[in-house]
């Protein structure tokens, strides 16, 4: 199981007031706090700050890496941005977040994958946009996966991204991902799965108990990988807990070490 802090990301307000006051230490604690949560890799996305991200990029990393030694995801639609954070990066095996079936940014993104030997995600969408359903998904993950063991990625370091989209808006999405994540597990056992899952409860109240469901019927289905705030206490603990009822977890030692850290109610 592979977790990603996501919280040092300009597009929330706190974290890009700080980046634009250039306020390292607030950085540094964000960064340290997701860190001891228990999240594996730490995101940094500065794509908000359109005229100078490069710079900014650099900044990040550097002060993020001056309070943890945790490997990178660097997550940036500019690859001049996603570069300059994997020259920097020295901890670990960086990861690029992302690349697509969509030919510009596929021809973008692979040099990067690998010049820097980086993890990457890579999103199941393509020149036709976003797809509705998992046959459409695996359309893209077949190409995917075809072009990038080609270019010598290897299995390990892909983490498909079955795109999660509002239940809100398409009632099915939730299934179309589980059964995309399924598959992927079926077809192509040696690559990871990965996502962001706030997007599943956009527009609705009580989003927290919706993400924290979701984990788990994902990770029923595959999903080795989340990007997510680790600070949540019960979300980490869904996570630990599901880990072990899948039989995940050896003697149960995650459980039993997420119950001393008070990750469960008594």
């Amino acid at each position: 199981m592979l977790i990603v802090g996501e919280l040092i990301n300009t597009s929330r307000k706190a974290i890009n007031e700080v980046v634009e006051k250039r306020d390292a230490e607030y950085i540094k604690k964000i960064a340290m706090e997701q860190y001891e949560a228990g999240a594996d890799y730490i995101d940094v996305n500065c794509g908000t700050q359109v005229f100078d991200e490069v710079e900014t990029m650099e900044w990040l990393v550097e002060t993020v890496q001056s309070a943890v030694q945790a490997p990178l995801c660097l997550d940036s639609p500019n690859p001049k941005a996603i570069e300059a954070g994997l020259a920097l990066a020295k901890f670990g095996q960086p990861m690029i977040n992302s690349i697509t079936g969509e030919t510009e940014r596929f021809n973008q993104i692979l040099p990067l994958i690998q010049k820097y030997k980086a993890k990457i995600v890579a999103l199941c969408m393509d020149d036709n946009g976003m797809p509705d359903t998992a046959e459409e998904r695996m359309n893209v993950a077949k190409v995917l996966y075809e072009k990038l063991t080609d270019g010598g990625v290897p299995e390990g370091d892909i983490y498909f991204d079955p795109l999660v989209k509002p239940i809100s808006v398409a009632g099915n999405a939730g299934i179309e991902v589980l059964e995309t994540v399924r598959l992927i597990s079926q077809r192509y056992p040696n690559v990871h799965k990965i996502c962001g899952l706030s997007n599943v409860s956009y527009g609705l109240p009580n989003r927290k108990v919706l993400n924290r469901l979701f984990v788990v019927q994902t990770m029923t289905m595959g999903m080795d990988g989340y990007i997510f705030n680790p600070l949540d206490k019960t979300m980490m603990g869904f996570v630990r807990a599901s880990r072990a009822l899948l039989g995940q977890d050896p003697f149960c030692m995650g459980y039993l070490t997420a119950h001393r850290n008070g990750l469960y109610d008594e």
